[in-house]
């Protein structure tokens, strides 16, 4: 059996740990781990650290279930990419020549899976970005 105090601070913990079921209660954990972040840093081992992995996961779960993702579109998420990295068409001979990087940005042409595997490698980035 839970002793007094457990119990006691079970109680007002839950007030602050629950499982949100709307914007505005995900909002509220977001603050909340918001200013975990800011006590606990880098430091793992602070008492405070599990609690912040909790929040997160309990946000995380929010997000994936209520928020869609969009659609990706492959042209826009290389030209995101292109402009992060201050890259131009002449920087990308893994996709062919200059014709072919300008077809595939205006959209008259379609990455194939040799230029997707490329750009997921250059970037670092799931080659799912680029389907």
């Amino acid at each position: 059996m839970l002793q007094a105090q457990t119990l006691q601070s079970l109680e007002q913990a839950a007030q602050y740990l629950f499982v949100p079921t709307n914007e505005a209660e995900c909002n509220q954990l977001i603050k909340l781990l918001d200013n975990l972040i800011d006590i606990v840093r880098d430091d793992e081992s602070h008492p405070l650290a599990n609690l912040m992995d909790v929040l997160g996961v309990l946000i995380e779960t929010y997000e994936t279930q209520t928020i869609p993702e969009p659609p990706s579109d492959p042209t826009a998420v290389l030209k995101f990419l292109m402009e992060e990295h201050n890259l131009k068409q002449k920087d990308f001979p893994e996709l062919g020549s200059q014709g072919v990087v300008s077809e595939i940005l205006s959209g008259k042409r379609a990455l194939n899976l040799r230029q997707i595997r490329a750009l997921s490698t250059r970037f670092k980035v799931p080659a799912a970005a680029f389907v």
